[in-house]
């Protein structure tokens, strides 16, 4: 049999752990989100009886509305070091069902991505034991390694440009050359230290 002293530690256990259960009950959609700066997690929350809508960032709360009397409608926000837009559109399915669906920048998650994969390439990458996420934004060319907007240097040389920049001590160079068919168009490769580094699908 427990004495008090036990009970009364198993009660604080409980107490503690009550927040984070509550959390968990209530979070209904979690997305995953590739931006310029990083990969960004988006957890949302949504008390059906409370009417409770929080909203999680990176794991840090961005937004908290309780007591919400409308089930249904639209909460906004902004994602990652570019304040990029997000919407979370909240639509009833059928009774008390709910279907959550992310827009970002106006757009489909799905149609977005595609869209980003048009106008960004991303490259991973491990140097002196860290791992880099290398992205190019092809209508800017601006340069982005692990959230961080980079310095870059650009040239024109014989079959293209060369956007310049270094990791450390390592020297980054992006080569966009002309792939010779209309329907690809420009190709754009990364060498870090006279290597090229394989571009990555995100």
């Amino acid at each position: 049999m427990a004495s008090r002293d036990e009970n009364t530690n198993c009660e604080d256990d409980v107490s503690s752990d009550y927040s984070y259960l509550d959390r968990m009950t209530d979070l209904v959609a979690i997305w995953e989100v590739a931006l310029s700066d990083g990969v960004h997690k988006i957890e949302f929350e949504h008390g059906t009886t409370s009417g409770k809508r929080v909203i999680y960032v990176d794991g840090k709360e961005v937004m908290r509305k309780e007591w919400m009397f409308k089930l249904v409608g639209k909460e906004t926000f902004t994602v990652g070091a570019s304040k990029t837009k997000a919407t979370i559109n909240i639509d009833a399915v059928s009774g008390f069902a709910y279907e959550y669906t992310l827009e970002i920048d106006g757009k489909s998650l799905k149609k977005y991505m595609e869209n980003r994969s048009k106008t960004t390439n991303t490259w991973l990458l491990h140097l002196d034991g860290t791992d880099f996420r290398v992205v190019l934004e092809k209508d800017t060319m601006d340069v982005w390694c692990n959230g961080k907007k980079m310095e870059t240097a650009g040239e024109f040389v014989e079959d293209g440009t060369e956007t310049h920049f270094s990791i450390g001590k390592h020297s980054c160079c992006i080569k966009a050359i002309s792939s010779g068919k209309r329907r690809e168009g420009i190709l754009h490769m990364l060498i870090v230290d006279d290597g090229e580094i394989p571009e990555a699908l995100e």
